[in-house]
This record gives C-alpha cells, structure tokens and sequence, in this order.
C-alpha cells in the first residue's frame, strides 16, 4: 500500500486575516505566502488542494501565487483552475490549485457560472501514484445560498458520474473530493447531500466528523472537508491551528490499496 498525506486549505489570496486583499500590500502577500509555504513544508504533505489562488490579479499584488507557493515549497508539479477571470485596468484572475510530488497526468477545470468574480467551480485532476491513478476533486461552493450550493452539488455529481464512465477502470480508487464547501458541519445541506449522493459511487468517509475551521482565530464553522472513499484507509486527520488565512488547513493521512 501506498500511505499518502492530503492538504486541503482555503488560502484566501494570500491576504491573512486582513479583511479584503485589496487593501494588502504585494510586499505582505507575498510575505503571508512564504508563511504559508514554511507550514506547507512543515507538514509535509504529498498532495495540497488550495481554494482562493490568484494567478495575476491587481488587487492580489498582480503575481502568480501558486508559482511562488511551488517555488517555496519544493513541489515539482502544480496546476491551477481558474474560475474567475477579468482583464483591463482591474485585472483578475483566480480560482482552486493543486500543488502535487506526483505527475498530474489530466486535469480539468469547471466553473458553475458565469461571472468574473466570485464564481465558484472545481478542478480534477489526476495524479499518477504508483504505477495508478488517483483521481482527485478540488471544489469550492457558493459562499451564502444553499440553494446554489446545492445545484453545484448536483453539476458535480452528474460530471463525475459521466467521467467515470470515460474511464474504463483506469482509477485505482473513485475519486477523492475536498475543499471548501461553505456550509457549516457535517450534516448540513452540500456536505450531506454530496457524502450521501458519493454512494452511487462506493461508500465514503468524510473528514473531519467533529471540529471547526473558520473563522481561523476562533473557528465556529466547520466549512473544510475531505471525502475519502473506502478504498483509502484513513489513518488520521487533523484540523492544524494557524492564522495565516481566515480558514485553517485540513490534512489527512490515507492509504492507497495496492494496483494490480
């Protein structure tokens, strides 16, 4: 078996605790970023999910973060999903990032509608792992509706189920799905209906089942999750204490079963 170690953390632009990145000098972010990269290193995953990465964007210091994250981490691979993207004077540009110590083989990047900011989507991809592929799902829900939470819920679910099929059993597990689904507690709307419709596909576990992740100096909400299906043997999982964004990172440690 291979034993694998799983990040998934909302980064919010890279800005800390400061209330809006507009307001963040490009010297601080990237100072916050290189934060960020020393707890990457520190809990030395093998695969991290980032939620909230800017790719160049004017009000996140105009540079590529997910760049520099790699750069300061030492991963070899990386990708970035853009769900959000504008140009002219007030250029945007962001969305969820993997960064991986494995070859990213696929990926793909789905956004749920259509404005330039402030949409939300996901990024598949697929990691090459021991002679298999271990697909894996970077999500981030609709902030405030659960109705569109929802919705997004079911745009995923129907996705994966069709992509799936493409397959032809070259997975070595059914996809693994993390992020920030923006509804509070394990059994509240996105996160029950998705743990529940993830059936069709296997069972899963979703992690954490108890704890919270934001706000991150006094964490009421529990909006983080991973869901893992049975074929990865969960070992631990952990909610790490940091204010370096308004979310705290989620790790978890799972064993892949063996490829034929």
């Amino acid at each position: 078996m291979s034993r694998l170690r799983l990040v998934t953390f909302n980064i919010a632009h890279g800005r800390g605790l400061a209330p809006i990145q507009g307001f963040t000098s490009g010297q601080k972010l990237k100072a916050n970023l290189r934060k960020i990269a020393r707890l990457i290193v520190e809990l030395n995953p093998d695969l991290v999910a980032l939620q909230e990465v800017d790719e160049r964007s004017l009000w996140a210091g105009n540079f590529d973060h997910l760049e520099y994250l790699r750069l300061h981490t030492g991963f070899k691979h990386a990708v970035l999903g853009v769900h959000n993207r504008r140009g002219g004077l007030l250029n945007l540009s962001y969305g969820n990032a993997l960064l991986s110590r494995f070859p990213i083989a696929a990926h793909e990047t789905i956004v749920f509608g259509k404005r330039s900011v402030g949409e939300k989507g996901f990024l598949f991809s697929e990691i090459e792992v021991g002679g298999g592929i271990v697909p894996l799902v970077n999500i981030h829900l609709h902030f405030s509706s659960r109705e569109h939470r929802i919705r997004q819920i079911g745009r995923l679910l129907a996705w994966l189920t069709q992509k799936q099929r493409e397959t032809h059993g070259r997975w070595s597990v059914p996809a693994i799905v993390c992020g920030d689904l923006n509804n509070p507690g394990t059994s509240a709307d996105a996160t029950a209906a998705l743990l529940s419709h993830l059936s069709d596909h296997g069972e899963y576990m979703l992690h954490p089942a108890t704890g919270r992740t934001f706000p991150s100096p006094l964490p009421g909400r529990l909006l983080d999750f991973v869901f893992l299906p049975s074929a990865c043997q969960a070992t631990n999982c952990e909610i790490v204490r940091c204010f370096l964004s308004d979310h705290r990172p989620v790790v978890v440690d799972f064993t892949l079963p063996v490829t034929p």
